[in-house]
Formats: structure tokens, sequence, C-alpha cells
């Protein structure tokens, strides 16, 4: 079997090298560029991980995606860019989903790309199989003159539509208490869509100016095709390095302040908040259920419970929770029992997830799925999809959703805007003009 060859080289600046490759490869059909913005979160492996253009993929709606998925993984022990999209709940489970993706997202998607690149702060190393040396150096050195288009507008200004408006919001969010109070569910995460047709998004200038304004350490610019992900996530869904597993939920968002003591004060606030602490320590004791499935008996712990992390737009609550990867499961496997992440669902999960179904007004499709990577040796890391705008440009659709956890302590009111605060940075890129409501 043909193997990769690893290439290094040094760039002047490598925040200008990652746009240039990105303008570059503007029309490849295939690209998944991964962006940690700063790397030095624990358990990050790479700054910045791109694959581009398909050597063979696969693309598949639930029924036995997994199953396929697993047999492409065994064709080729390579590198592999792809995304998890949340309906695959229904292959997992015994669940459905009664709505169309307005952006006809596949359930699956996967690819091994042709080219594969690594950009750290001191330079960039490519796996290619190109065994010249020269044709590597040449390959780079057309990326780093690449004269990038200037562009001034991101989006057709339109108004976007609201799937709820907000008295349909506030009823919905009490049909969820009302499940809590009967004792069907223990927590749900409740999500309303915004969308957008008939409109031209300049996806890369949208990207570069989301990432800039949230920074988050999941970021992601994806082309699949027609399909567009650009996604500004500060939450890890899933990690493996070697038999160690590591799940990373967010629940408890609170707003930032430009006043240093009010902005200290709100971090407290979050951190005591006691509706906050009890949403977060249910969705942990419902990954190490999951984890546990799979794991070496007594590795499941929890690392970190209660973290505060800052982001330039809000702060979040993030626990860690890590096992031990049984020798007798595989890397999917351990997928397959923990998906969809639970921050994303409820408690107990099939449960939320049924009642979920039956409350929001559109499929999630690849919100609240997961985009990542497999590596030559089977480990994988992938994100949440949240703080995502989802662009199918043959039928000009583009959507956004967001969404809050409900407790038995929710206030309606509040988680509606906890929904705007998650939506204020989209909002922005999109400068869009006004709200309608579907």
């Amino acid at each position: 079997m043909k193997q990769r060859q690893i290439h290094t080289f040094s760039v002047e600046k490598t925040s200008v090298f990652k746009e240039k490759l990105l303008s570059y490869y503007k029309e490849e059909k295939h690209l998944v560029y991964l962006e940690s913005n700063h790397g030095n979160q624990k358990y990050d492996s790479y700054s910045t991980l791109i694959g581009v253009s398909a050597l063979d993929r696969i693309q598949c709606n639930a029924g036995n995606a997994f199953s396929q998925l697993e047999a492409f993984r065994k064709k080729h022990h390579d590198w592999m860019f792809g995304f998890l999209g949340y309906d695959l709940k229904n292959e997992l489970e015994n669940l459905e989903s009664h709505y169309k993706d307005l952006l006809d997202f596949p359930d699956l998607c996967f690819f091994v790309p042709e080219l594969v690149f690594e950009v750290q702060k001191e330079g960039v190393k490519l796996h290619s199989f190109m065994n010249s040396q020269q044709a590597a150096d040449q390959l780079i050195k057309k990326i780093s003159n690449h004269q990038m288009e200037q562009v001034k507008t991101v989006f057709t200004k339109k108004a976007l539509i609201a799937k709820d408006p907000k008295i349909k919001y506030l009823e919905k969010a009490q049909t969820f208490l009302d499940h809590i109070h009967r004792g069907d569910i223990y927590e749900a995460n409740f999500c309303t869509q915004f969308y957008a047709k008939d409109v031209n998004l300049n996806t890369q200038k949208a990207f570069k100016e989301l990432n800039d304004i949230s920074e988050p350490p999941f970021a992601v610019y994806a082309r699949f095709n027609n399909n567009y992900a650009i996604c500004a996530s500060p939450e890890r869904y899933l990690k493996k390095i070697g038999s160690k597993l590591i799940s990373q939920p967010i629940k408890g968002t609170a707003k930032r302040s430009q006043h240093v003591l009010e902005d200290d004060s709100l971090k407290e606030q979050l951190l005591y908040d006691p509706k906050e602490r009890s949403e977060n320590v249910m969705i942990v004791d419902l990954v190490r259920n999951d984890l546990s499935k799979t794991a070496v008996k007594g590795s499941v712990a929890v690392e970190e419970l209660f973290g505060i992390y800052t982001f330039k737009q809000v702060h979040q609550m993030i626990s860690t929770v890590v096992s031990q990867l049984d020798q007798r499961y595989t890397a999917l496997e351990a997928i397959k029992t923990t998906f969809p992440m639970g921050s994303m669902t409820g408690a107990p999960k099939i449960s939320a997830m049924e009642i979920i179904e039956q409350n929001e007004r559109f499929k999630r499709g690849l919100y609240s799925g997961a985009i990542g990577y497999f590596t030559p040796n089977d480990d994988f890391d992938f994100n949440v999809i949240i703080r995502t705008i989802l662009y199918n440009e043959k039928n000009k659709s583009l959507s956004f959703s967001v969404g809050s956890a409900i407790t038995a302590a929710a206030v309606p009111e509040k988680e509606y805007e906890e929904c705007f605060l998650k939506a204020k940075a989209l909002i922005e890129v999109l400068n869009q003009q006004g709200i309608s409501f579907d």
C-alpha cells in the first residue's frame, strides 16, 4: 500500500498562509478546515488541520450508515475528514425525524483527502503521496504567492425567518417543563431555527468574520460538494487518543461584559448558578453512562467539573469526562454508543430525543451533529455542531439553529434570551435586516 510522505516547511506568517490556502482551494469540492485558534487547550493535537480533495468518499443517510462507514474505514487505513448528522439517532435508536432538511445535507459524509496540512506557529507539515520534495515545495510556493480575492459583502441582505415566534417558543418551553414536572425527563435541549431562502453567501468571508468575532477552539470551515458548514463551536464532542476517550460537554452560558469587574462577576455567577450547575451535572452523568458502555471497568472519571472558560462572546461551563476504551470495542463503537452527544439531547437521552422531535419544527440535520477527522491509526476528534451557519449553494438556502437546556429550574423567558445570546455572532456576520416569522 502506498504510504503518505510528510514534508515540512517554514512560512513567514502562518495566519496569512492559512487564509491563502483556503482561498487557493476555493473551488475544491471537498475540504475540511479545523481551527483551534490558539491551539493551547488541553488535549489539542493540532493547532490547525486541513483535509483537501477527495480520493474516495462515502455519503449516506440513516439506516446502515455506520456499517457503511465501518467498511469504508477498513478499506482505507488513512486520514478521513467528515461529519455525522444528528438524525443518525434514527439508526441508533427506535426514533424518527418528521421534517425534511431544508438544506438537504446527507446524514453522514466522509472523504479520504488527497492532501492533509498541519499548520502550527513554527510552520507547515504536508501529508501527501508526493514523493518529490520539489513538487511539495512548488505547491507551498503557489499557495504562498496566491492573490486573494477582495470581497466586500457576505450575504444577500434578506430578513431571516424564525421558525418559532417568541410566544410559540415560550409555549413549547413550557411543554418541556410540563414533561419534566411529570417525571418524563430531567432535562432536554430545546432548539429553534432561523433560515433564509434565495440567498448568495460568500462562505469564506463569512467564516473569517465569524471566526474573528468568536475565536472558538473548534472552529470549522467545511465544504462537501454544494453543502457548507461555517462553524464557531466551543465544544468538543469526543476525542480518542490511543485508548483514551475524552468528552467535554458544555452546559451553562453567560454573557460577557466590556468592564473587567462586571465580567468577573458574570463568570462567578455562572459558576455558582444552581440551575447551570444542575444541568451540567445531569449531562456529565449521562456522558459517564455513555462512556461506560465501551470502557475498561472502573476507568470512567470526571477530570474537571464546572470548569469556567471564557470566549470572545460568552463564558461557558465545561466539564471533562474521560475513559479507557476496552480493546473489545472499535473507535466507531465508541462513537455509536455516545452519539448524539448528551449536551444536545437531554436526560434520559431517548425520552428527551422523542420529546424534542415532537416539539421542534425542523430537522436538525448537521446541527447538533459533529465534524472532525480520523487519523491513520484510528484516533479521532469531533466537535459539536453549534454556533454554525449551514448553507446549500445549489438551492441557495441557509440556516442556523440555537438552543438551551430546559430543566425544572428553567424560566422560558430567560431561555429565549439565551438563544439570542448564542445567535448574536451569527446574526452579526449575516448582517441581516430583521427577523420575520414562519
